[in-house]
């Protein structure tokens, strides 16, 4: 294992006091203000905000691909100062590689943590039959739809079973059916492996349908307004979000949005 990974034995988080700044010309511009937040292990965290208020920050500074100005950033009882071992992420561009079949991008994770290939094909094999790419292992990425491309980059998170899965708007740039039908296969994976889950988007439905807790933040700086549990059936068929206590929810969300300013005229 290289020496730039972080080993941790626990996907508990917590942000203590985080800031992020960024210098410019016309003075800091302040990312992360006062970021203060505990994420139990095996919980399904979203964090929902306007465009700017730094959610994607804050998951980069989780990961440690930024590094943050002030507080800390813990998993279990280590401070984060570089990628943690036990980490998948994925982005909202698949970011596959063009050139390799599906399968062999999965197999990346193995490649850029030096462990052998040929010991995870199996997993990844098993991963691409769980997420419906099994007959498509062969087939290069520019072959498949934006969906499955994303399941083949959800894979390719997931091969070597992660303790932990950062996921930022992986979803956002496919069509309405396709984000349903990944929801429901995400929210079914968390259930049967338990994963810690942080999950970044700018849906409300989304965040209502997949979490357990909602993290919300505002612009200007980026900082937490409210974090909230979402107490909804653990099995969630879509048929969910039409029900009455989902509504409470996406209502709640709404309203905090409204007090920001982001829905003009509410």
């Amino acid at each position: 294992m290289s020496g730039r990974w972080l080993e941790v034995s626990s996907a508990s988080i917590r942000f203590a006091d985080v800031q992020k700044t960024y210098p410019s010309a016309r003075g800091p511009i302040h990312a992360l203000k006062d970021i203060n937040l505990d994420i139990a292990a095996g919980d399904f965290v979203s964090v929902l905000g306007p465009s700017g208020c730094g959610k994607s920050t804050l998951m980069k500074c989780l990961a440690a691909l930024e590094p943050i100005t002030g507080g800390r950033i813990s998993i279990g009882d280590q401070t984060v100062t570089a990628p943690p071992d036990n980490m998948g992420i994925v982005f909202q561009r698949d970011v596959l590689l063009d050139w390799r079949t599906i399968l062999d991008n999965v197999l990346v994770t193995a490649e850029l943590r030096g462990l052998d290939k040929r010991a995870h094909r199996a997993r990844a094999m098993e991963l691409l039959t769980l997420f419906g790419l099994k007959d498509y292992a062969d087939r290069y990425p520019w072959e498949l739809s934006g969906g499955m491309r994303q399941r083949a980059s959800i894979c390719r998170a997931l091969l070597v079973d992660p303790a932990l899965l950062l996921m930022d708007e992986p979803f956002g740039a496919l069509d309405a059916m396709t984000r349903d039908e990944l929801n429901i296969e995400l929210r079914r994976m968390w259930q049967e492996t338990g994963k810690t889950v942080v999950f970044i988007t700018h849906s409300i439905t989304e965040a209502v349908y997949l979490s357990e807790r909602i993290v919300v933040m505002s612009r200007n700086p980026g900082r937490i307004v409210e974090v909230f549990d979402v107490d909804l059936p653990k099995e969630r068929p879509l048929a969910l979000r039409d029900a009455s206590e989902f509504g409470h929810y996406s209502a709640h969300v709404r309203g905090i949005f409204a007090a920001m300013g982001v829905f003009k005229g509410s």
